[in-house]
């Protein structure tokens, strides 16, 4: 690892994509953006050159435009290109998605037509698990779990759909659509934060006109070049950051 102006003291956890270490301050973690692309739950797994860094550059955007409109995030600030330091949440075990247009497993899933869309938009809640598939999990089995409370978990969906409303109109200007996307929440001090990450890898998004993908799916599916797609998009989106600045 580089030399950082926040030096890790210890690895805490290393998921499929990021790495993340402590830091001397017990309330602040710093996560590393690797070149690792994965898919499947890790069954096709690449080192891309590049993709850690445009993840990166691309979470810290949405991060900040977020924290701007007034969600509560878990971003302090970047440390380098593919580095931030990050507030320390105890992480809630579930992925909230949000769905704008039916596509990937929801069309496997259920009878919709891929492209469809989704009015008013849909959350639903899947359980962290690699081993169990990270199956679809209803409130009440949440509930029950004692996974999260009733309070936490209207809060995560009007978050969850507050965000929506926010990225939808970003993307828009640029004539993109914003599919679907996932999302994790964590504690801290007995507030919620939005924890682990939004880009490229976590979300769907499409051109208007052509449908071309911008997203993970292009390596998922094998449709192209995902560093290309991934460029595309933050060539396309960072001059509406700076206007809008």
């Amino acid at each position: 690892m580089p030399e950082l102006e926040v030096q890790p003291t210890g690895l805490l956890y290393e998921g499929k994509a990021k790495s993340v270490y402590t830091t001397a301050d017990q309330n602040e973690l710093l996560v590393v953006y690797r070149d690792d692309m994965t898919a499947f739950n890790g069954g096709k797994h690449d080192i891309i050159a590049n993709k850690g860094h445009l993840n990166a550059r691309a979470c810290k955007l949405f991060m900040t435009m977020l924290e701007e409109a007034g969600v509560a995030t878990h971003f302090i600030r970047m440390v380098s290109e593919t580095s931030m330091l990050v507030r320390k949440l105890h992480m809630i075990p579930l992925e909230i998605i949000v769905r704008n247009i039916a596509a990937g497993s929801l069309i496997v899933r259920y009878p919709f037509v891929e492209g469809q869309p989704l009015e008013p938009p849909t959350v639903t809640f899947d359980y962290k698990s690699d081993e169990r598939g990270d199956p679809m999990i209803i409130p009440e089995f949440i509930l029950a779990l004692g996974i999260a409370t009733a309070e936490e978990l209207t809060l995560m969906r009007k978050t969850a759909l507050q965000i929506n409303t926010i990225l939808k109109a970003f993307f828009d200007q640029s004539g993109i659509m914003l599919v679907d996307f996932k999302l994790e929440f964590g504690r801290s001090n007995g507030a919620i934060y939005l924890g682990d990450e939004i880009s490229m890898d976590s979300m769907r998004l499409w051109d208007k006109e052509t449908h071309e993908s911008f997203d993970k799916d292009v390596y998922r599916l094998g449709k192209g070049d995902v560093i290309h797609a991934y460029t595309t998009l933050l060539d396309r989106i960072l001059p509406l950051e700076r206007r809008s600045s």
